[in-house]
């Protein structure tokens, strides 16, 4: 072992005046356990903020799709042949065609805009996750020309409607009368109530069978377009870059990360802050070294001038008090990432106990759709923050270390 590495090792566990070696300086431990509080607190707040991020993704694509491929202009005759066009890519799991148009609910007085999707259950059961989020009814209870719908938990009970209610459902495309032009109304009977936990769709999305909405908004046997299900749904932009090599002028493809942009790149930005600012957190306390650093410089001036004149270079000197920081950050660094991972990896058991004990509940579920605090680790970020850590311990060491080289051996030996 190199004699800068053995000087750092013992400078770290301090010596009592009359002998006898301590485990840790107590300026030392409070420096590792700032930092291991820094770091976990980093580790726990992005894995929740990961874990609420992929709660909202499972929603929304529990409703939405992975990608779609739609007409130019709305409409898209020959769907069948789409369908078997992009079931031959090998990252497309199953496609389903949709009917997608505005409609104005009206029961009892209530009115209420809409959007209504036109779907096929069996098909739609493939690309969606509707069945899970059924609370009354079932999906598989829209049945071609029985004019059944689905409303969302939210439309049901702004409209005041329950199961087997009859509702009237308004299509803004009219009816051309000698008289006047009378918009296209149909009374539909209510078999399902869905809830996402997502408003956007919970309050204005309403599902109808495939052929009913073709029959109510006079699109004989064509369709909105196709939704599709990937098999990874990162691969999405990729994927629909291929099939729009593939499909004719007359059709264009989306995907969620389009269709949902605005909302997940909020997320995002979120996230980064929330990273920023707890890393200065972890700043703080990783400079707290270089107080413990020029406190020991401070202690150690004799030693170091004995050094000095024993034939030790100021480069040498220097690597004794890096070595020592260093030391002392990777040891909190190490507690740290053992106490967030424990700790993330454990939230949903964790929270609980702490309501239990204290009487709280930090997401009330009469207010929050995500009532449970969800936990998603990610190791990328994980070796993120520990690189990020360590960067900034090493940064800490080098002044405390710089000044130590410059002490003057005949000054520091002077009173001694």
């Amino acid at each position: 072992m190199a004699f800068e590495t053995l000087i750092g090792l013992r400078y770290t566990a301090a010596r009592k005046p009359g002998g006898g070696n301590r485990f840790i300086s107590f300026i030392s431990l409070i420096s590792m356990l700032g930092l291991a509080l820094g770091v976990a607190a980093l580790i726990v707040v992005l894995s929740v903020m990961n874990g609420f991020q992929k709660e909202l993704r499972t929603r929304i694509l529990g409703v939405a799709s992975h990608a779609q491929i739609m007409g130019a202009e709305g409409e898209l005759d020959n769907w069948p042949a789409a369908v078997d066009l992009v079931e031959k890519h090998p990252r497309v799991v199953a496609a389903a065609p949709y009917v997608q148009q505005q409609g104005m609910l009206s029961l009892a007085g209530q009115v209420k805009g809409v959007l209504v999707r036109g779907i096929l259950p069996g098909e739609e059961e493939k690309v969606a996750d509707f069945a899970r989020h059924m609370k009354v009814g079932r999906l598989d209870r829209l049945q071609p020309g029985e004019f059944g719908i689905v409303l969302g938990a939210e439309l049901a009970y702004a409209l005041r409607a329950f199961e087997g209610d009859k509702i009237t459902l308004i299509a803004p495309q009219g009816m051309v009368t000698p008289a006047a032009v009378l918009p296209r109304m149909k009374q539909f009977t209510v078999v399902g109530i869905f809830e996402v936990g997502m408003f956007e769709y919970d309050s204005g999305l309403a599902l109808v069978r495939m052929e009913d909405a073709q029959r109510l908004y006079q699109m004989d046997a064509n369709v909105s377009g196709v939704r599709l299900k990937l098999d990874d749904l990162f691969a999405a932009p990729q994927v629909v870059r291929e099939l729009a090599g593939q499909l004719g002028p007359d059709l264009r493809a989306t995907d969620w990360t389009r269709s949902h942009a605005n909302f997940f790149r909020a997320v995002q930005i979120e996230k980064n802050m929330m990273f920023l600012i707890l890393l200065l957190i972890v700043a703080v306390a990783a400079f707290n070294i270089v107080s413990t650093l020029v406190m020991t410089v401070q202690d150690k001036r004799a030693d170091i001038a004995i050094l000095r004149t024993l034939g030790a270079s100021p480069g040498s000197i220097m690597r004794i008090f890096i070595i020592q920081g260093t030391l002392i950050g990777v040891i909190g660094l190490a507690l740290g990432i053992a106490g967030g991972v424990a700790l993330a990896l454990n939230v949903e058991t964790v929270v609980p106990f702490l309501e239990r004990v204290f009487s709280i509940q930090f997401l009330a579920k009469d207010v929050y759709y995500i009532s449970d605090l969800p936990s998603d680790l990610h190791w990328s970020d994980v070796r993120i923050i520990a690189s990020s850590s360590f960067v900034l311990t090493v940064l800490a060491t080098l002044y405390p270390s710089w000044r130590a080289a410059r002490v003057n051996p005949a000054e520091a030996l002077r009173y001694e």
